[in-house]
């Protein structure tokens, strides 16, 4: 059931955002009276799950969820027809139009994916406002989760100052912001400090195979047990560990210090249960364990009624939320530039996490929720829109590059150029293709 709403989740979302656009082509090349031969969602490679003829146009749905097409007549694309092209143009044809208007045709696509992600932040900041913990109150400092940002040279309990000299003001922009970052200044114990982060830092984090990254420091709360365990009878679910042998453990991150020097005995601990502090007689085994499973992240809801962080909460009218919208917006466009800016630089090693379909259907929790849903959605949008602008020629962004040219020089491209071009680009996004997928592959096979 968890993996059929996943995987309902992601068709979703890619369906709506291929639907619309193709729409974003098909819309203005049917206000130019330029003919639309196909309108598929999804590739109909020999043969297709649902066609209808409506006009001039089929409107079909394929049976290979890797993307969608509008076949526009007189215009060469990927389908690499080119019968249509020995005869004189028509007026119905691409190539028959101004380049003006051929030009909003091939925009048409990305524009509506920015669109779409603009005004889903819109409604998401209407709907949902924002709910978040802010940076300057994490006070207990952050919680290093991954070996190689201890060995970038952070540690639990440092204070987040700055990334890069900008304020992080909310703390879960933080990781992004590591992430993407060179210089981190800290705080610890009262002194500021400025890790630098080395050039390959995205390879390496790529590449480990530990999980997490960076978190709130929160306590040891109980959530389950092992197979027979030593202390199954002992403690509780929802148990919140307060100390071990008389030594005080607030946080999760401290408590296994503190059991490995006590490995192989039975000691008191302090545990809050049902808002009560008792004190119970535990056992730790000889590898320094309790045998139990504890909760690896809290709710920021529940953080705030254990008192442990202060809860920030903006909410916004219709009219407020256009403006918070658009920021939203704005700062995910260029976060996603800034990461595209990694990748095309070997040394950084990004180019490890690039992924494919199977890594876009990840990103899906196993839980329904419209506001993971749409703010998952606007992120892919983004991600289209901007992958769509690229200057390869069987992109849109290939398209528009040789309109330009069209345009400022006055000289069209001829169509064997145009054909060519195509071809190579067709090559280019398969390599591409190849390799994001190859990656997914590869993540699966070795990192188990």
């Amino acid at each position: 059931m968890d993996i059929l709403i996943k995987l309902s989740q992601f068709l979703l979302s890619l369906s709506l955002l291929i639907i619309l656009h193709e729409l974003g082509h098909f819309i203005p090349a049917k206000l130019f009276k330029t003919r639309v031969e196909k309108f598929y969602l999804f590739f109909d490679v020999k043969f297709s799950l649902f066609k209808k003829k409506i006009g001039d146009t089929v409107y079909g749905i394929g049976w290979l969820p890797l993307g969608g097409y509008v076949k526009i007549s007189g215009m060469v694309d990927e389908s690499m027809d080119t019968e249509q092209l020995a005869s004189e143009p028509q007026p119905w044809e691409f190539r028959s139009k101004p380049a003006w208007q051929r030009l909003i045709i091939m925009l048409g696509g990305v524009t509506v994916n920015f669109i779409l992600a603009f005004l889903i932040y819109i409604g998401m900041a209407y709907a949902y406002g924002e709910k978040y913990i802010a940076t300057k109150d994490v006070n207990a400092g952050i919680w290093v989760q991954n070996p190689i940002l201890e060995e970038a040279g952070l540690k639990t309990g440092d204070k987040i100052l700055k990334v890069d000299g900008k304020e992080i003001v909310k703390f879960n922009s933080l990781p992004e912001a590591i992430l993407m970052g060179n210089d981190i200044e800290i705080e610890r114990a009262g002194v500021v400090e400025h890790v630098k982060l080395p050039v390959n830092f995205l390879g390496q984090i790529t590449e480990n195979k530990g999980a997490g990254f960076i978190g709130l420091r929160i306590p040891f709360i109980v959530s389950g047990f092992g197979e027979n365990s030593i202390n199954e009878n002992i403690l509780q679910v929802k148990d919140i560990v307060k100390s071990i042998n008389g030594v005080d453990t607030p946080y999760f991150d401290m408590v296994a210090g503190v059991l490995e020097s006590n490995k192989g005995q039975t000691v008191p601990m302090v545990v809050s249960r049902d808002g009560k502090d008792l004190t119970v007689d535990v056992k730790v085994n000889a590898d320094g364990k309790l045998e139990t499973y504890y909760a690896a992240a809290l709710p920021f809801d529940n953080l705030e009624k254990l008192g442990l962080y202060k809860l920030s909460k903006e909410e916004y009218s219709l009219v407020e939320a256009i403006p918070a919208g658009l920021h939203m917006g704005k700062d995910r466009v260029m976060s996603y530039f800034g990461q595209l800016k990694k990748i095309v630089q070997p040394e950084t090693g990004a180019y490890k996490g690039v992924g494919g379909f199977k890594a876009i259907y990840d990103i899906f929790p196993q839980f329904w929720s419209w506001q993971v849903f749409w703010s998952i959605t606007a992120m892919l949008s983004i991600m289209l829109g901007v992958m769509n602008l690229l200057p390869i020629p069987a992109l849109d962004g290939g398209h528009v590059i040789f309109l330009l040219y069209e345009m400022i020089s006055g000289r069209k491209p001829s169509d064997k150029f145009l054909e060519k071009a195509q071809m190579v680009g067709f090559f280019i996004l398969i390599g591409l293709l190849l390799f994001a997928n190859g990656n997914d592959i590869y993540k699966a096979i070795f990192s188990k």
